[in-house]
């Protein structure tokens, strides 16, 4: 093209940026207490103040004694947020962003500083601040986001992270099975897959399940739904070649297994940008070379019958007009050989109710009742609970009327959270793990694969 045309074209693409609805003003983060960690103004558009200002409007939105939705408007500002291990990410800016845009993007910082920092907390994120400056300028550019990879960003991240280990107890447990390890062996940066500081070669596989599912009042499922993860994070150096088998037993599409026994069924599934699926379809292999830090290599659903991990059964006495006596039943349906932890069962009772107490088995321990008389809601709170076993939770509330034959529906739903380690319901299961080596790494690097179920909206209607 000419030169006018040249200058046409650039002067065309310069009034598209500066029209573009996703320029970004400010990124800041504060802590529990509101102090501000970290603040970095791309634009020069606002002044501080909005870190003021926000804090202000996410703990008393509209002058009520309520948090803040995750975007609102203040003085034709938009604030866009999520909190993180009680540190708030804040992004603002006073174009007509797009909301999905704001909360990705925020999500994907989130795993970049996790990523380069190792442990995410409010000291970790103090001691490496340099680090993290560094990483805000070069994951956007005046306000224009440029990139959220962390493998991208390491060729131009020069600042090593500062370590920030958690508090260990004085009483430490002596590790009796070498094929274990800690949980918090994944915290550690990135950058030391390519020092002498990291140790040894090691990946880490995680299976996460997250559950849901909706009871009726006797007990039978009406819906349930597994959501399931399997994430990764590389120590590995040289960056070979894995293949990741699956269960050979595993269909994809809904009514495919056709009732056939051992059958892994998955509704649907996706996979990360890098794997490469030449084998999947015969084999059910997944090859790739893994990025750095934290990744998704496959996403996948299944909404077919599978084991329930727990099971809530309510039962209704009407002792008088003024008492109504809610009995409510778990049992965990999980392998003897595994147990439910952070299991916390909460549900609310009518707007009528003057006290609410309850009582658990006789001599159980490791849990805990309470009653908040403002939001109306009994919460029951059990540390651990093995597979096979069954706990119940007796509530007496106390009207200060009448009640009616609608008293039922005023009280619950009941709700369930609970996290299950080292199971899975879906049976999907890791064959093996093979490292194609290159010549550059450990020969026998350590690989560590993990299963965890957790809760994601567990229900029975009553």
């Amino acid at each position: 093209p000419t030169s006018s045309g040249g200058l046409s074209w650039l002067s065309s693409l310069s009034s598209f940026y500066l029209s573009c609805p996703t320029m970004i003003s400010q990124l800041f983060l504060l802590s529990p207490r509101g102090d501000s960690i970290i603040h970095r103004d791309y634009r020069g558009e606002l002044d501080r103040s909005t870190t003021e200002i926000f804090f202000k409007n996410v703990k008393f939105f509209q002058g009520k004694h309520q948090e803040a939705p995750p975007i609102f408007n203040i003085d034709g500002v938009n604030y866009m947020y999520m909190k993180k291990n009680g540190i708030f990410f804040v992004m603002t800016s006073i174009s007509n962003i797009s909301p999905s845009l704001a909360m990705e993007f925020l999500l994907r910082v989130t795993k970049v500083f996790k990523d380069y920092c190792g442990v995410f907390s409010e000291e970790s994120i103090r001691s490496n601040f340099l680090l993290l400056y560094e990483l805000l300028d070069e994951i956007m550019d005046n306000g224009f986001i440029q990139g959220t990879s962390s493998d991208t960003l390491k060729a131009y991240i020069f600042n090593e992270p500062v370590v920030v280990e958690k508090k260990k107890m004085k009483f430490q447990l002596p590790k009796f099975n070498p094929k274990t390890t800690s949980s918090d062996a994944t915290n550690k940066p990135i950058s030391f897959k390519h020092s002498n500081q990291g140790g040894r070669d090691e990946i880490f596989v995680d299976i996460f399940e997250r559950v849901s599912l909706t009871f009726n009042s006797n007990g039978n499922v009406l819906h349930s739904a597994i959501d399931g993860t399997i994430q990764m994070k590389s120590y590995l150096s040289g960056n070979p070649d894995l293949k990741l088998a699956l269960n050979e037993e595993l269909t994809i599409g809904k009514g495919t297994a056709q009732g056939s026994f051992g059958v892994v069924e998955i509704d649907d599934c996706n996979f990360h940008e890098c794997v490469r699926l030449d084998d999947f379809d015969s084999q059910r292999i997944i090859s790739f070379t893994p990025p750095d830090g934290e990744f998704v290599v496959m996403n996948y659903r299944i909404t077919n019958d599978f084991r329930v991990p727990f099971r809530i059964f309510p039962f209704f006495e009407l002792s008088s007009p003024y008492k109504v006596e809610l009995i409510v039943k778990i049992r965990a349906d999980i392998p003897e050989n595994n147990s439910g932890t952070n299991i916390v069962v909460q549900f609310p009772v009518p707007k009528s109710t003057s006290s609410a107490s309850s009582t658990t088995g006789i001599g159980v321990t490791g849990q805990t009742t309470e009653y908040d008389s403002k939001k109306q809601l009994v919460t029951w709170k059990i540390k651990k609970m093995g597979g096979g076993t069954e706990q119940t939770l007796r509530t007496k509330i106390v009207l200060t009327k009448p009640h009616t034959s609608n008293v039922r529906k005023e009280i619950g739903p009941v709700s369930l959270q609970f996290e299950v380690p080292l199971y899975n319901p879906s049976n999907l299961q890791v064959r093996y793990l093979r490292i194609m080596s290159n010549g550059m790494g450990t020969t026998n690097p350590y690989r560590w694969v993990r299963y965890v179920t957790k809760s994601q909206a567990y229900v029975c209607r009553l």
